[in-house]
This record gives C-alpha cells, structure tokens and sequence, in this order.
C-alpha cells in the first residue's frame, strides 16, 4: 500500500503564528511516522464571506471546489487553529462553510467531511493552550458528519514550546502530538 495521504491546513495565515508552526512540527512527526503529508495555507483558497445571497447569485466560488478537491485528494485532515473569542477564527469557519456547500461527485454536497478522518490542534500563549477552540472545532465539524478523532492536542504557553531543534519541550505535549499523530494514521488506515 502507498503511503497514506495527511493534509494540514492551518487556520492562521498570520506571520509567525504559533499554529502555523505546530502545524510545521505536525508534518514532521507525520513524515517521520511515514505519512505522505501536504501543508497548505488558506491564503492560496481566498473565500469571500459565506452569504446565501452569494452563494444563490454567483453559486460556490472556485477557490472551494478546489480547497474540496485538495482534502479529498487525501486520507485525514489535520486543522491546527488559533482560538478567536473562545471560538473558531473567521478564517477557518467560512472556509468550512464554503466547504460544506460544495455539491461535487462523488461525494455530493458537503460529502468531503465524511470520508476521512479529521485531527485538531490548537497552540496559544496561554495556559489554555485554545482548548476552547477545540470544542467548538469538534462541535463545527461533527455538525458536517466529519469523523473526528479523540485525540487532540492543546498547546499552552506557545511562544516557549519548543527547544533548539523546533521540537516540543516538554513531555507530555510531544506524547499529545504523538498520541495524535498516531490515532490519525491508525483512524485513516482503516477508512481507506
């Protein structure tokens, strides 16, 4: 069997973003685990706000067929998101909005959220480390059938996470990202 196809989509385009660079460390440990991953950013899919009267006037834009199509090209799907207001960043909430009007064989609409799993993580400089945003990430995503893993990772105080080598410092969050990394390759074998 070929290698298993991960995903990682960052839900900040910010520069220097704590979860663009757990999202970084995600991929390493994914490879090092002999996943085949892609990292993309959601800049490259610019979404307009998510309106009815949008969608009704001009249908799905482009940029969300193609973010579709980039996820069902893949096995799992790992989200690695700052926490806006104890909630999902607007970033990342219209481009699953968007996503889940996609109408597209052969899944149908918002189909590309049942066929493979879905892992979340969240850094912050915080004590909380976005677990906050973490539930409602799991809430957003299982209202769009996706299969989300138990596994999660929260990753607190951030800005002071990693050593030398951008590895995680402490303990218990590189065994967090391992358990996650691991119950997603595990979660996507058996979908495939």
């Amino acid at each position: 069997m070929s290698a298993l196809k991960i995903l990682i989509i960052p839900g900040s385009t910010r520069s220097g973003s704590h979860n663009v660079r757990l999202a970084a460390t995600a991929a390493y440990q994914l490879a090092q685990a002999g996943a085949d991953v892609t990292r993309i950013s959601l800049a490259d899919f610019p979404l307009p706000l998510y309106e009815a009267d949008v969608e009704a006037a001009a249908g799905v834009p482009r940029e969300a067929v193609n973010l579709k199509r980039m996820i069902a090209a893949h096995h799992g799907v790992l989200l690695v998101t700052p926490e806006y207001n104890a909630s999902v960043p607007p970033l990342l909430s219209n481009a699953i909005a968007w996503l889940s009007r996609v109408d597209e064989p052969p899944e149908g609409r918002g189909g590309v959220f049942r066929n493979r799993p879905f892992a979340i993580a969240a850094a912050s400089e915080n004590r909380f480390g976005g677990v906050r945003v973490l539930s409602a990430l799991r809430l957003m995503l299982t209202a769009c059938n996706a299969p989300v893993i138990p596994s999660q990772l929260a990753l607190a105080f951030a800005d002071k996470a990693y050593n030398d080598m951008d590895r995680l410092r402490l303990p218990a969050d590189a065994a967090a990202l391992d358990a996650l990394v691991g119950q997603l390759i595990e979660t996507a074998q058996q979908t495939t």
